[in-house]
């Protein structure tokens, strides 16, 4: 596929995943980690222009001299931003502007691109669709949060589900040893996957298949989120602070336990991946189970290769999968591989800035677009965070 095919292709999916909002839904955020969809549209926008169309492109002409603020997300180095935690009080640019927006810059970048495009220019077009991947996942992950916010429990999109199949779990050894860690060189990574480097790993096992909703209602019945001696500090505290006492998205609806999807309210199925825990949570619960959080370093000695084409459904439903159903939390916390250095660029802020106090997941969700997710993928968050479709495995 050519340059300026790809290039369309993951713009024309973002439209695609934005539609089913309509234009209100697009613009308010529920909280201040959220980002409005209109938001996400045009902040992947604003990444062509600033960092090919600008730079490379003499006769570009921004769209607009107050985008620039607006649509930056963290780049100091850029320059200004408006704050996150107030995107949803934008009501200016609207749906229709953002829409003229992302139409002005890809006329440019379609001419752009029909041109020879030099290995550097390239560069920063394959991270800019991938970053855009990336925002594809964030806006669905926002928009469920929105539309949970709501006591009607509006759907996404309505279609129907098959009921997930009960699947038995097996341990995998592992001899440990030596082992190869971090981006190999094949196709695209970010930044933070390299430099590929050795690890010791110590003999373990890991579980075959992810933890399951039933699983988790036999920590609940058992007072797993009563008992502090199963957390860590911080972690009780979140939950004592924040009344927690099952994952995001589950109610009760008389005597039926239930769980909001971008399909709706439904009730639970106890045979799919338990869905939007924290790390303190995954932590507590392998606690609970005599087990522990694989590192990130056991993890990718276990996981399988990925296929090109898990991801992009709604809503995980199969537990035997490494690939598109949850983000698995990690044991490790998200630090700089050794040697790794960000680029002396605004490109340099893209991951490196994040190296504290956040953990890695592995894997990849449901809703991570179809080949984006690979074996050395690093996704982080802090560990109270339970808006992203994350779930666990575990290890002994």
């Amino acid at each position: 596929m050519s340059l300026v095919d790809r290039y369309f292709k993951v713009r024309a999916h973002t439209e695609s995943l934005a539609a089913p909002l309509g234009a209100e839904d697009q613009t308010v955020q529920s909280m201040p980690d959220a980002s409005p969809t209109k938001w996400h549209r045009a902040h992947t926008t604003w990444f062509f222009e600033t960092f090919l169309l600008d730079p490379f492109v003499d006769a570009y002409e921004p769209f607009h001299p107050s985008y620039g603020y607006l649509f930056n997300s963290y780049y100091e180095a850029v320059g200004a931003r408006h704050p996150r935690p107030q995107r949803g009080l934008v009501t200016r640019p609207g749906v229709v502007e953002i829409g003229d927006y992302r139409k002005h810059v890809d006329e440019a970048m379609g001419a752009f691109l029909a041109n020879r495009v030099e290995v550097e220019h390239e560069s920063l077009l394959e991270l800019g669709l991938h970053h855009e991947q990336q925002h594809q996942e964030l806006l669905l992950m926002d928009a469920k949060h929105l539309l949970g916010a709501s006591p009607m429990f509006p759907a996404y999109v309505n279609a129907p589900t098959e009921p997930a199949v009960a699947r038995p779990s097996t341990w995998r050894a592992h001899d440990g040893g030596v082992m190869c860690i971090g981006y190999d060189g094949a196709g695209f990574s970010f930044d933070n996957e390299s430099p590929r480097h050795e690890e010791f790993v110590r003999p373990f096992e890991i579980r075959d298949t992810l933890v399951t909703n039933g699983e988790w209602l036999a920590f609940i019945d058992e007072g797993g989120y009563r008992r502090p001696d199963l957390w860590m500090s911080d972690g009780w505290s979140t939950v004592q602070a924040n009344g927690w006492d099952a994952p995001h998205y589950w109610f009760d609806s008389g005597d039926a336990r239930c769980q909001f999807t971008l399909h709706g309210a439904r009730p639970l199925d106890e045979n799919e991946p338990v869905c939007h825990v924290s790390w303190y949570e995954a932590d507590a619960f392998a606690r609970w189970a005599d087990c522990r959080l694989p590192t990130e370093a056991e993890w990718e000695t276990a996981a399988p290769i990925a296929s090109a084409d898990v991801g992009s459904t709604t809503h995980p439903y199969d537990a035997t999968g490494w690939y598109g159903q949850v983000w698995q939390w990690t044991a490790s916390p998200y630090t700089p591989y050794p040697g790794f250095r960000p680029s002396p660029s605004a490109i340099g802020e893209y991951n490196g800035k994040f190296m504290v106090n956040q953990h890695v997941l592995r894997g990849s969700a449901c809703v991570t677009p179809a080949g984006h997710a690979r074996r050395s993928y690093r996704n982080f968050f802090p560990p109270h965070s339970r808006w992203a479709f994350s779930g666990l495995r575990l290890c002994r």
